[in-house]
């Protein structure tokens, strides 16, 4: 099971069912702030959609060998990072991630992003991964930009969230780049 310590403090670690009740207090804890980039949030309204979540991920690990990790600072959950569904024919995936109110800043999802495109690209021997952000939200950009991935475009209205639609900024990296740049 794939588990690794970012520092002394920091550790990621595949969701599981007991993780349920932590991330949902999370989640409610950031709602206002995670609403104005994630579609889900204002879906997930009682403890029983965490539930759901987190099954569902633990199905697609199983199914996919994707991958849903907790991100915890001294046994805190700090956020989620994960793979969504591996493409094994075209060996490439796409990373999400997201912080709880008060994790930002820290260089975190950074150094946990990090960790995800080694794995993918290195371990899982993937060819590509993508990243994709809402072009108004500098702090998830800064993430693929600080990682040296390439700006590959802009897809118009890809998200309509409560305030209407937004633009993603699609980044990306590939095998040979990420061996390049490490």
């Amino acid at each position: 099971m794939f588990t690794y310590a970012l520092d002394e403090r920091t550790v990621l670690r595949p969701l599981t069912k007991e993780h349920v009740q932590p991330l949902f207090e999370l989640i409610e804890m950031s709602r206002d702030r995670l609403r104005q980039w994630l579609p889900w949030v204002d879906s997930t309204t009682e403890i029983s959609h965490t539930e759901q979540f987190v099954q569902g991920a633990l199905k697609q690990a199983a199914e996919n060998g994707s991958l849903t990790a907790g991100i915890w600072i001294d046994n805190e959950l700090a956020g989620i990072i994960s793979y969504h569904e591996i493409n094994w024919t075209h060996r490439s995936v796409s990373i999400g991630y997201w912080l709880g109110h008060g994790y930002e800043g820290q260089g975190l999802m950074t150094s946990a992003c990090r960790v995800f495109v080694e794995y993918a690209l290195m371990e899982l021997d993937l060819h590509r991964v993508e990243i994709r952000c809402a072009t108004t939200n500098r702090r998830s950009r800064g993430i693929p930009e600080r990682l040296g991935f390439v700006l590959e475009g802009i897809v118009r209205e890809a998200e309509l969230l409560p305030d209407g639609y937004m633009n993603h900024a699609v980044y990306g990296m590939l095998q040979n780049e990420w061996k390049q740049l490490r």
